[in-house]
């Protein structure tokens, strides 16, 4: 029986209407200007609403090279929903205002099989936005190429867990037909985020924000998912994905084929300049197989 996870956050965090949204992300495309690559294997692409980072996404996106992709790993942080475990998806269908995605059933079943995931129930699903933010720009993608979705909730797993979760889910890496969409903004800074880390050496505030973000991406691409480890619990560094880029990184550090992550895009919410300012930071990544 079909059951629907509707577009929940359509005409709040990005537009429901479907001409505006697929001309939007015609243009966000076209302005990055990227050449689609077979060897992009996935992406590591920021959630926030499209009015503030739907431009940098497309930097992520726009690598993607459809052709012989039928399967897409979604891996999107849990913002309002406790689990110590990763989630699946109890949907059968994902609904985006330009086209359905179907979610891949069987492999959801396979990889429940472990007994390692928890099931997520519908209500959990819409409330999430972590994973719905990459759907319209993976429907517009792949439209008219026939690929399903894979949707997994990440919680607050442990450092053991992203290691376990990591090289449990490596496997489908090796496989060029899996595709990866890893949702994940960068530093949320200000008070209101309880997070006001500030190095002075660099100068204004959205400057030390910059550099401690690079920091953190730098890092992402050496493919270390201890250093990443380390330099979160140094920094505490308020990356929202850093639990399923952490599980990525053991995915491709498992898996057979050699893939690295290179960052493409950075920006900022706003530019903080006093105590008082706040942003968030965005950042879009390809991981490309190394040929």
């Amino acid at each position: 029986m079909e059951k629907v996870r509707q577009a929940s956050h359509a005409g709040s965090w990005y537009t429901d209407n479907p001409t505006k949204l697929s001309s939007d992300l015609e243009e966000w495309l076209r302005a990055a200007g990227l050449t689609k690559s077979p060897h992009v294997r996935g992406v590591i692409a920021p959630h926030a609403g499209y009015s503030y980072s739907g431009r940098a996404a497309a930097y992520a996106f726009g690598n993607i090279d459809p052709t012989n992709i039928s399967r897409i790993f979604l891996l999107g942080p849990s913002h309002h929903y406790y689990t110590p475990r990763c989630a699946l998806s109890s949907a059968t269908v994902y609904k985006t205002p330009i086209g359905d995605l179907p979610v891949d059933v069987e492999m959801i079943n396979e990889i429940r099989a472990t007994g390692k995931f928890e099931m997520m129930d519908l209500r959990v699903d819409e409330d999430e936005h972590s994973m719905e933010m990459h759907l319209p720009y993976l429907a517009k993608v792949f439209q008219g190429h026939d690929v399903k979705v894979v949707p997994i909730l990440v919680g607050s797993v442990s450092a053991e867990s992203e290691a376990m979760y990591g090289e449990l889910l490596a496997k489908y890496v090796d496989d060029p037909k899996n595709f990866f969409s890893v949702s994940s903004d960068f530093c949320h800074w200000g008070s209101r985020f309880k997070y006001v880390h500030y190095d002075k050496n660099y100068g204004p505030i959205h400057k030390s924000i910059e550099a401690l973000d690079k920091m953190g991406m730098d890092i992402i691409e050496t493919g270390d998912p201890d250093a990443f480890k380390k330099y979160i619990l140094e920094f505490e560094n308020t990356i929202c994905g850093r639990h399923p880029i952490s599980i990525f990184l053991h995915m491709l550090k498992h898996c057979s084929s050699k893939i690295k992550i290179n960052f493409l895009r950075y920006e900022q919410s706003s530019q903080c300049q006093t105590m008082r300012d706040s942003s968030v930071s965005y950042a879009s990544a390809a991981a490309k197989l190394k040929c």
